[in-house]
Order: C-alpha cells, then structure tokens, then sequence
C-alpha cells in the first residue's frame, strides 16, 4: 500500500494523543495520523473548512466522548448524517464505562465501543487490533463509493 491511511483522532488529553502516536508508530502500515482537540474542530476538518480545507477524508475516526466546545457524540451523531461521511467507520475510544454512553454511542452509528485501557501495553494492544481489523480484516469502501 503506497497511499496512507488517514486516521482522525478527537481527543483532548495530550497524554492520550501521544500514547496513540507512540502505538501508532510501531505498526507496519503507512499511517498518517490527524489529531483535533475539540468537536467543532473535528467537524471543520471532516467537511473541509477553514485550516483544515486541504485534509483528506479520513478512512477511520476514533474519538472520545467527553471534548470540548461540541461533544463527541454530536461529533458522531453528525457523521452518521453527513453523505460522503456517514460511512466512514467510527470507533469510540473513551474512559466512560457508563452503559448510557454506550447504548448512545451506538444508537447514533458508532462502529465500536473501546473503553481507554490504564496502562500504555494494553493501550498499544487495542490500537494494534483496531488497526488490523479495520485495516486488514474488513473491506472499506473507496472515497468514490463512500460518495456514492
């Protein structure tokens, strides 16, 4: 694979984005890994506005539920209603085990639900198999049929 993966990270915890960098960096595939730190942020990067008018469309967002300025769940309820976005996978990676978040979560279109693990082997272990299952294991439809 010559093309990078683009992952969109919303998260709001530094120590958080650079434990997934860290995780990120030791994968084998070509990933170019976009960081947003607050909701509107995140929306302005998926619809291409203002700064973030060049980005690509990320083939795999994770997001925490609790950022600023505008929830990761109206983050997500916003995706999930959004053409050219709605199919792009979405994984919920956050601290909340609260059963309302995830019932929420996946009544508004979450992909999956991964609680934030407390130590950095079993962060890089989750990251390692989301990886591989959205990136090996399941097939996701090209930026032409996501558009379609």
């Amino acid at each position: 694979m010559t093309t990078p993966i683009t992952i969109l990270l919303l998260e709001d915890n530094p120590a958080d984005i650079e434990l997934t960098r860290e995780a990120l960096s030791h994968r084998k595939l070509l990933l170019n890994l976009e960081v947003v730190t607050d909701g509107s942020a995140a929306l302005d990067f998926l619809m291409q506005r203002g700064a973030f008018a060049d980005r690509p469309r990320p083939d795999l967002i994770i997001l925490d539920l609790n950022v600023p300025r505008l929830s990761g769940k109206d983050v997500l309820a916003q995706i999930k209603s959004t053409e050219g976005l709605k199919r792009v996978p979405v994984v919920v990676l956050t601290s909340s085990a609260a059963e309302i978040d995830i019932v929420e979560s996946y009544d508004l279109g979450a992909n999956c639900y991964v609680n934030k693990p407390l130590d950095f082997s079993s962060f890089q272990e989750i990251v390692a198999a989301l990886e591989s299952f959205w990136f090996t294991v399941v097939r996701l439809p090209t930026a032409a049929e996501a558009k379609e």
